[in-house]
C-alpha cells in the first residue's frame, strides 16, 4: 500500500503541474514536493509533499505562505498549525488494480464502443465540448485548450439524450498508473461514473483521491483505500475557503 499511496501522490502532483502550465504557472519538483511559487488556480493546491517526514519550514519557504495558501500533505503527517494553517479536510488515497488483461483499455486515447451502456463515458475532444463540461462541473479552471490537447490528459463526460452533459472525470496517464480526479455527477450517481471509469481502462491501475461521502461509490467500483491525506489552508478571512481539491 506504501508504494502505491506514494504512486498516486506523484499522479496528483503531476496533474497539479499540468493545471498549473495550464495557467501559465510552472511547478518545480524535487525528492520532498512539487510546489508552486505563487498562488496556484481555484481548487489547486500550492505544494504536494511526495514523501513523509518532510521539513514543514523548508517547504513553505518555496511557496506564497500568505493567507490563501494551500498545502496537500500526502502522507497527513505535516504540523502546519503553527505558521498559521488549518486542517481544511481529509480524504484517502485510492487504488484499483487492473480489471482485465494487459491491452483492453479503452482510454489515452479513449474509444467508446458503439452501444455502449449507460455507464459509458467518452472523451472530450473540442473547445465546445469542454465549454460544456466545465459548465456542468460548476468551474472554468479545466477549460484550457493546454489540458485538451495534452495526449497524457483525457476529460471523459457522459451525455443525456439531449447531448447535455450529466457527469464526467478526468484521468491522467502517468505511467505507472492513470489518475482519476475531478469525478462528478448531476444526479448524483458518483458510482455510476466510477463504474464507467473502470470500464474505460480496465487493464491500468487507477489511483486517486476522495473523502466523505465520495468514498463508497469509489469502493463499490473495486477501489481500496491506501493511506489518508490532509489539505492544509492559511484562512484569507477577506474571501471564502478555497476547497483545494485538484
Amino acid at each position: 500500500m506504501a508504494a502505491w499511496r506514494a504512486v498516486a501522490a506523484r499522479d496528483n502532483a503531476d496533474w497539479c503541474d499540468l493545471v498549473g502550465r495550464a495557467h501559465g504557472l510552472a511547478g518545480a519538483r524535487d525528492a520532498d514536493a512539487w510546489s508552486v511559487p505563487r498562488r496556484s488556480p481555484q481548487w489547486y493546491p500550492d505544494a504536494v509533499t511526495l514523501r513523509a517526514h518532510v521539513d514543514a519550514a523548508r517547504l513553505l519557504a518555496r511557496i506564497d505562505a500568505g493567507p490563501g495558501a494551500s498545502v496537500k500533505d500526502s502522507f497527513a503527517d505535516l504540523d502546519l498549525a503553527p505558521h498559521g494553517f488549518r486542517v481544511l479536510f481529509a480524504a484517502e488515497w485510492i487504488h484499483r488494480p487492473p480489471a482485465a488483461p494487459p491491452g483492453a483499455s479503452l482510454v489515452m486515447p479513449l474509444v467508446v464502443p458503439p452501444g455502449a451502456g449507460p455507464t459509458a463515458l467518452a472523451p472530450v475532444t473540442s473547445a465546445r465540448g469542454l465549454a460544456d463540461w466545465s459548465a456542468a462541473h460548476g468551474s472554468e479552471v479545466l477549460r484550457r485548450p493546454a489540458l485538451l490537447a495534452d495526449p497524457r490528459v483525457t476529460i471523459l463526460a457522459r451525455h443525456a439524450a439531449d447531448g447535455a452533459v450529466t457527469a464526467g472525470a478526468v484521468l491522467t496517464d502517468g505511467g505507472p498508473a492513470v489518475g482519476v480526479s475531478n469525478v462528478f455527477a448531476a444526479d448524483g450517481d458518483l458510482a455510476r461514473v466510477w463504474r464507467g471509469v473502470v470500464a474505460a481502462c480496465p487493464d491500468r491501475p487507477l489511483v486517486g483521491y476522495e473523502s466523505g461521502g465520495g468514498l463508497p461509490p469509489a469502493e463499490e467500483a473495486g477501489f481500496r483505500r491506501i493511506g489518508p491525506l490532509r489539505v492544509w489552508l492559511r484562512p484569507d478571512h477577506h474571501r471564502g475557503p478555497d476547497p483545494a481539491t485538484g
